[in-house]
Parts: C-alpha cells; structure tokens; sequence
C-alpha cells in the first residue's frame, strides 16, 4: 500500500447499493440516544455493538435493539440518516440506496410509516444540499417477520410513494426464511413500478435462495448471493446475463466460519469474481463492521485478490447495477472511469 493506493481507495467515485440505515450509526450518536431515552443498555452492552470481532451479541440483536428503544421521534431517524450519509460521502460515495425496514420501526417504535419515510427523505435532502450525495432508500422486509407483515409494508409505500424510494429489498436472517414467502410482497411491488432486490445466500443458505431470488421473486440484483459458487452452472448463467451482486468483504458468517488464517484466501467472493460474475463491493453495517465504502474496496485489493483493472470494473458494475435512469448511468460510467483512470494512472508514478 502506498499514499496512492490510499487516495485512490478515498477519492474514487462510488455508489452504495448494500447498505442498512439502523447498521451505520455511529458510536456517538447510538451511546447518546440510550442517555435520551434512558434505554436498559449498559456503556459496556453499547461498546461491544461496535466491537467488530468481539462482539458478544450479533449485529441483528443491535438493530433490533435500536427499534425498540432508541428511534422514538421522527428526529432521530433524521439524524441517523443525515449522518450516515455524509459520512459516506466524505468517503467518495456519490449515490447510496440504502435499506431501511419499516416493519420493525412502525410497529415496535410506533412512527407511522408516512412519519418515519417523511423524516429519513429530509435527511436524504438535506445530505445532497450539504454535501452533493445523492440518496435513495429500499424499504426493506423484515424476513423474520410474518410474510403478511410484508405484504403490508408494500401497501405502506405504494400508499405513499415518493420519488426518493426506489425499491424494496429483504433481510435479517435468512435460515429456515427461504424467499419463496415473500413471493406475494414482490409481486406486488412490481405491479406498482418498484425495483426489487433480496439478501439471498448470505448465511450459507443454499443455492437454491439466489436462483429463487431471481426467477421467483425476479430481483433486480442479489444483495450477497455468495452461495451461488456451489452451482458452477448457474453462477456462470447468471454471469452471462449481467445480474449484479452486492457483496460485503466483512460479510459476518465467513468471519465466523473461515479460519482466520484462511479467510481472505477461502472467501466466495474470489470465486464469484472467477466465474465472471458481476460483483460489487458494499459496506453493510458499515459502523457495527467497522468499516468505510473506501475500506471495503480496499479489503477488495490487499486481501481478496482483486486487481486495480477488477476495481475499474466493479465501479462500472455498481452504476449498471443502480436504480438509475440510463442518461445518468451512461454519463456517470464514463466520467466516473475517467476519475478512476487519473487515479490509477497516480499507482505508476
């Protein structure tokens, strides 16, 4: 690594297409929201949230702990996504769709949905004025939840719809929540012009989730999918057909289940990227991961085995991969490749 490889990883242009608005808040902002609320968390139960490594409790748990006891007013969800946003974009992020479920926070928190989307689309505005990025927001399904619940939550955004949300996605754990529930909720929201995307093959689930996924719930693109590895046929398949996944280099499972030693060397992205499959590197939970957008196209280079020429590309799949209209994408991809080309023309000086 050289001061040029750093610049490159900060400067380049980016998109964020995998990321969750309630796993990027920060340390500060979360420990403070216990203190507001008066919420039964310890300062040592609040650290270990952002323990990356050591956590004593998952990420879910957090997530779900914020719904409960932290996101009260409308103001705290404008604050945490103002914040997530700008700190993406001092990070080179210049277009993020982000994943916010609403399920969780309308009927835990008690924010109606037209409450909670209205605040979150402020910070949205209020990002762009300040710092030029551009958001969007998925609403995303909670899969641990009753597949009505998710039909419902569809309802809830046709009913309000405005231009800032693009789509909707699904997540939490994925075992025994195969995707195939949710094939009514998807349905629907096609019907009604959204853009589709689902966490499948996240939790070494089979297979069997990505390609339902695709030709069931027919998403837009695979957020993780790193399953799909174990079907040489089908990975090659949906290669050939341009299906874009959002992979996370701090994906939890496999630095839980890889050998320390062996993580960086077994990881399926590798493979993923071997089959030609389009790939695109996120951050997730970027706060609770530890991690920036510049830190996981790095993680990319110094321990995934990708090259400065596969991180041009990938760029490139991020923007064929964004809910974008194609005037923007073609305009992007070619002012965007050539920032990353005076970057990248730097790594030689």
């Amino acid at each position: 690594m050289t001061p040029a490889h750093q610049a490159l990883f900060a400067r380049m242009p980016k998109v964020e297409l995998h990321c969750h608005l309630l796993g990027s808040v920060r340390h500060a902002t979360f420990a403070d929201l216990v203190r507001k609320y008066q919420a039964p968390l310890t300062q040592e139960e609040i650290d270990q949230v952002y323990a990356r490594g050591r956590q004593k409790a998952g990420v879910l748990r957090a997530l779900r702990a914020l719904d409960r006891y932290l996101l009260i007013g409308a103001p705290d969800l404008h604050r945490i996504a103002y914040e997530y946003l700008t700190d993406a974009a001092a990070c080179g992020v210049r277009y993020s769709e982000f994943f916010w479920n609403p399920t969780g926070t309308v009927r835990v928190s008690g924010l109606s949905y037209r409450t909670a989307q209205a605040a979150i689309v402020a910070a949205i505005h209020d990002a762009q004025r300040d710092c030029g990025i551009i958001g969007r927001l998925i609403a995303s399904i909670d899969r641990e939840a009753d597949p009505a619940e998710a039909v419902a939550m569809v309802e809830w955004v046709i009913a309000a719809r405005v231009p800032e949300v693009v789509g909707i996605g699904i997540d939490y754990s994925e075992i025994n929540r195969p995707p195939e529930l949710f094939a009514a909720a998807y349905e629907l929201a096609r019907r009604a012009g959204l853009k589709c995307t689902a966490h499948a093959g996240e939790f070494g689930m089979p297979w069997d989730n990505v390609r339902t996924a695709v030709e069931v719930l027919h998403c837009d693109r695979i957020d993780h999918g790193y399953t799909i590895v174990q079907n040489e046929a089908l990975a090659l398949r949906y290669a050939e057909r341009g299906i874009v996944f959002t992979v996370v280099p701090t994906n939890s499972y496999y630095l839980r289940t890889l050998q320390p030693a062996r993580w960086a060397l077994d990881h399926p992205i590798r493979r993923m990227a071997a089959l030609g499959l389009a790939i695109h590197p996120n951050t997730d939970d970027p706060t609770m991961h530890c991690v920036t957008p510049a830190g996981a196209w790095q993680l990319m280079y110094t321990h995934l085995g990708s090259r400065i020429a596969d991180l041009r590309q990938y760029l490139l799949h991020g923007l064929r991969g964004a809910w974008i209209d194609d005037s923007t994408r073609r305009a992007w991809s070619l002012e965007w490749a050539a920032e990353f080309d005076a970057l990248a023309y730097n790594l030689n000086g």
